[in-house]
């Protein structure tokens, strides 16, 4: 039996399949939601494909030749495994599994992903969040991730973007020790003259240079000091060992404000910006195990 693959269309002999299993044209039709003489022409057209007569048919019942016969037995284990499939799909469509690859800064994990995984992992035991702790500016389409995590004001205007947390603000900060022995700090140009914290941003193998804001005005100060590294922890333990200024989220050097081991300068250069957003491309549907992440961190910050 020769096939012409061009001229062979699975939906064809899926239909011849039904009018052989029903042994009538009618039935078939009705079950398939077309006409019989569509049906008809759809039979012809698979049994010129073939290049065999596949049914007998007169005005009174339908039979299957010796031809239909052979490809029947070879289709029925197929369309059967298909339709299983299909099924198994359809069940799966609204069950949350499989991995779900986020890009975020460490400060992004620890504010959005960390405080929900317990619940989530719990609540959804066939799913696993893979984290990818990054600074730079991922391609989530090209990297393959489902969503990433990164600050608000600097998303990409072509992904569809979810506030995941609240405003933020950052902090200039110093030990009381080294405030005791150095100039007073009252505006941001000050900071050039004492020792600070740097900052490398690995990505763009840059210094990141001190933002600032009053009265709609921003400015940027480019700072220098005893110690670079490119990690907010490394620059809070160096502020807290007095080695020099650091800049900081706010809420990361809260609880130091509060001990009195840290002293807050600058508090009004320093106004709220957009806090963290997770983003993801625009997609028809939406993964799952993305709406079951997202559900779980609006729960949380709700306080549901």
């Amino acid at each position: 039996m020769r096939l012409n693959d061009q001229e062979m269309k699975l939906d064809d002999m899926a239909a011849f399949a039904r009018v052989a299993r029903l042994g009538n044209f009618t039935r078939a039709a009705v079950a398939l939601g077309m006409s019989t003489s569509n049906l008809s022409h759809t039979i012809r057209r698979l049994e010129t494909a073939v290049g065999h007569r596949l049914l007998q048919r007169n005005s009174r019942s339908v039979s299957v030749t010796e031809a239909g016969r052979t490809l029947l037995e070879a289709l029925e284990p197929s369309l059967a495994n298909i339709h299983s499939a299909l099924d198994s799909l359809d069940r799966k469509r609204d069950l949350v599994f499989g991995t779900l690859r986020l890009t975020a800064t460490r400060q992004a994990y620890e504010a959005v992903v960390r405080p929900i995984l317990v619940a989530f992992s719990k609540a959804y035991p066939q799913a696993t969040i893979e984290v990818l702790i990054d600074t730079a500016y991922r391609d989530i389409v090209a990297d393959q991730f489902d969503a990433g995590i990164r600050l608000g004001e600097k998303l990409q205007q072509d992904m569809i973007a979810l506030k995941v947390g609240p405003d933020l603000a950052m902090a200039v900060v110093a030990s009381p020790d080294y405030l005791q022995n150095n100039p007073p700090i009252t505006q941001p140009a000050d900071l050039t003259a004492h020792r600070c914290i740097n900052y490398k941003m690995v990505s763009a193998g840059s210094l990141y240079a001190w933002e600032f804001e009053k009265d709609g005005k921003p400015l940027e100060v480019s700072v220098s000091g005893p110690l670079t590294c490119n990690e907010p922890e490394i620059m809070l333990s160096a502020a807290l060992d007095g080695t020099g200024v650091g800049y900081l989220l706010e809420h990361e050097v809260t609880p130091y404000l509060e001990s009195g081991k840290l002293v807050r300068l600058l508090v009004d250069w320093t106004p709220p910006f957009p806090g963290f957003h997770l983003y993801y491309p625009s997609r028809r549907q939406m993964r799952p195990v993305l709406s079951a992440f997202l559900s779980t961190v609006r729960q949380h910050r709700s306080g549901a």
